[in-house]
């Protein structure tokens, strides 16, 4: 979806502030919503895509003042309501009001290692040949989805060259809603930044960005 998440190529928002050897958690409680995080996810009542739609589903001005880990636990919120584990109300006076809903598994602490070695590979296999090759020309399409989408708003409706074939993986867009994985064929795609920026870009900047096939056409 066109959320404020999106934010490539936009102007406006001053310049990024690089803070070296960044640690990786500012506060002891962005380590807690990290963990937090993981646990909820570990227990299979949603994907990953799910996790994602849930951040950027935020409204425009709340996304753009929270702090990154606000946006983590502001998302793990809207989820475990929508999987009746919390209600509203519990969250909000802070204590259990009803039995919740059965989760399928508990990550323990013991296990976190191993679970985070392994990842979540989103390989999937499917009969459909390729449809776009090393080196061709493809276009991507001008889509302006309600719901959950990879494909920044930057680079639609632009033209670029194949550079790599990834296999074929599991489709965000449907993940996200509940419809299934309907893996596609998954391409890299090279773009100029003049093609994406316009004239006055660098002609040395190229941006390459991962695209499903679904989001592609013939140049």
């Amino acid at each position: 979806m066109n959320g404020a998440q999106d934010l490539g190529g936009m102007m406006g928002f001053g310049p990024i502030a690089i803070e070296h050897n960044e640690p990786w958690f500012h506060a002891e409680w962005e380590r807690r919503a990290f963990g937090l995080t993981l646990a909820m996810g570990a227990t299979g009542s949603w994907n990953i895509d799910m996790s994602r739609h849930a951040r950027e589903s935020l409204p425009p001005a709340e996304y753009l003042t929270s702090s990154y880990y606000e946006i983590w636990t502001k998302g793990v919120e809207r989820l475990v309501i929508a999987a009746g584990l919390v209600s509203r109300e519990e969250l909000t006076c802070g204590q259990s009001l009803a039995e919740p809903a059965p989760i399928k598994r508990v990550l323990k602490a013991e296990d976190v290692p191993a679970v985070l070695a392994r990842g979540g590979p989103a390989e999937r296999p499917i009969e459909q040949p390729m449809r776009f090759a090393v080196g061709e020309r493809i276009r991507t399409r001008n889509i302006h989805p309600p719901g959950h989408t990879r494909l920044p708003r930057y680079a639609r409706g632009k033209t670029g060259v194949v550079e790599l074939v990834h296999g074929t993986h599991v489709f965000p867009d449907a993940n996200a809603h509940g419809q299934g994985e309907q893996p596609q064929w998954l391409y890299t795609i090279c773009f100029s930044g003049r093609e994406l920026w316009g004239e006055q870009a660098d002609p040395n900047i190229s941006v390459s960005i991962d695209a499903w096939e679904s989001y592609l056409e013939p140049a």
